[in-house]
């Protein structure tokens, strides 16, 4: 074996390429495999907190009687998912006590994650927002950073289970438990806080939380060696390998051609951001009632995001990365032009469906393009904290700029927000044009990582 190939490799160096002819059988089994499913169960444990920190949180502190401004600044827990790559070398190189050497370090991360949601959800129904509010604050922000660390570490495996061949289908099938998850938490809580209480809502929501846990248990083992403590260093020498050189490893092997890769990421998925937080003010602007509204996007809204999450694994198996990025974009920008048209139309529910159904395929197709494409960017070596660079990346801009769009309706109305929302988009669409050089090297690196392998052997 030469040096070569024992030394840290990207994603696609790891790989064989057969010279097989992709076909649309081949895609379609994909989803069958055993890690597809498993990846399934893991994106379901993903996105059953989503909706009991922000969705769920804002309308029990409403019907607490908190006051607007207060709920509105709940949503700056998203942050701990912003700003994860901060904690992901942790996760990257720290073993978790007695965990790691019965299931490997991914699945180790992940199960500890998993109880500590549960445990922060059962946190949250024993409080009361009346009258603890910064309790409250407390548990949220908690439960946020359990949930992010789950992120890091279900990313981290999923990136290491598969090829980047197979990373499309990963990525759909993650959305697809993802957004299961969502309509469960979404209408299931709400069913249970309406007949029942919040509390048990909350209770419930963490009982679903050992899906994940027996998953992570059980899922397959993706670590190459064995466990082995790590060896004593010094606090620089553990600085130097855990977080500065995920950081030193993608800028050496990207470039300058990096910052635009960063600013593409960062660009990507702004629309989406911007306007995602005033789809539900103009439901109610325009007199839709919470039942129709609940109906349509648990219902025709969770089957067109897994339709569009199809999609989007589909275009990544059949296109380069160049033009699935660029579908991705303009798909979710263009969607939002609906939205302007619905501002402006009648209160029908046939328009809320058509509006709601067009933009979740848009939206479900881009999130699989886009999450296969910061895979395909990962190092091995640093998977956890480079991937959590990358979607610390994507989603921070439009999170903090999503902040104000309530300040960009008052001043524009709904109709003119939506259309600035589509034209934001324009910055990402003609990035993706400069995006060539990181997919060249991309394929000069596979040819000559196979040649190498193929030596070595």
């Amino acid at each position: 074996m030469t040096q070569e190939a024992n030394a840290p490799q990207t994603r696609d160096q790891t790989i064989k390429q057969t010279g097989e002819t992709k076909t649309l059988l081949g895609s379609l089994s994909a989803y069958l495999r055993a890690r597809s499913l498993v990846m399934l169960l893991l994106g379901f444990s993903a996105g059953l907190p989503f909706y009991m920190i922000y969705q769920n949180l804002s309308l029990w502190l409403a019907e607490a009687g908190v006051e607007k401004g207060e709920i509105g600044l709940f949503a700056w827990t998203g942050f701990a998912f912003s700003f994860k790559f901060l904690w992901a070398p942790v996760v990257d190189r720290a073993p978790v006590p007695f965990l790691e050497k019965l299931v490997g370090r991914r699945r180790a991360w992940m199960a500890a994650a998993q109880i500590g949601i549960a445990l922060t959800l059962v946190a949250m129904s024993m409080a009361n927002p009346a009258g603890n509010l910064w309790v409250v604050a407390g548990i949220a922000v908690a439960m946020a950073f359990a949930a992010a660390t789950q992120d890091i570490a279900i990313d981290a495996w999923r990136i290491e289970a598969a090829t980047d061949e197979e990373q499309g289908v990963m990525a759909a099938m993650y959305q697809y438990g993802y957004r299961v998850a969502i309509m469960v938490a979404g209408a299931g809580a709400l069913i249970v806080a309406d007949n029942i209480n919040w509390p048990a809502a909350y209770q419930f929501m963490a009982l679903l939380m050992g899906i994940g846990f027996l998953t992570a248990l059980f899922a397959p083992k993706v670590e190459v060696r064995e466990y082995v403590p790590p060896p004593k260093a010094s606090f620089t020498e553990t600085m130097s390998k855990s977080v500065i050189g995920p950081f030193r490893d993608f800028f050496e092997r990207y470039g300058v051609h990096a910052l635009v890769i960063l600013l593409f990421i960062a660009l990507f998925r702004v629309p989406d951001f911007l306007m995602g937080y005033m789809t539900g003010p103009l439901y109610i602007d325009l007199g839709y009632d919470k039942t129709t509204i609940g109906a349509i996007r648990s219902g025709a809204g969770l089957l067109a995001t897994m339709g569009g999450v199809f999609l989007g694994g589909i275009i990544v198996s059949r296109l380069s990365f160049k033009w699935s990025l660029l579908f991705g974009v303009l798909a979710q920008s263009l969607t939002n032009l609906i939205y302007s048209w619905l501002a402006l139309s009648d209160a029908t529910t046939g328009g809320l469906a058509f509006a709601v159904i067009v933009d979740n395929i848009a939206y479900g197709a881009a999130g699989t393009i886009l999450i296969a494409y910061m895979s395909s960017l990962t190092n091995t070596a640093f998977t956890a904290t480079q991937y959590a660079l990358f979607s610390s990346f994507y989603a921070l801009p439009g999170k903090f700029v999503g902040g104000f769009s309530g300040y960009m309706v008052e001043a524009a109305g709904f109709a003119w927000f939506f259309a600035i929302t589509a034209i934001v988009g324009i910055p990402a669409a003609i990035l993706v044009f400069f995006l060539k050089y990181s997919e060249e090297k991309f394929s000069i690196d596979r040819k000559q990582a196979t040649a190498e392998l193929e030596a070595a052997d």
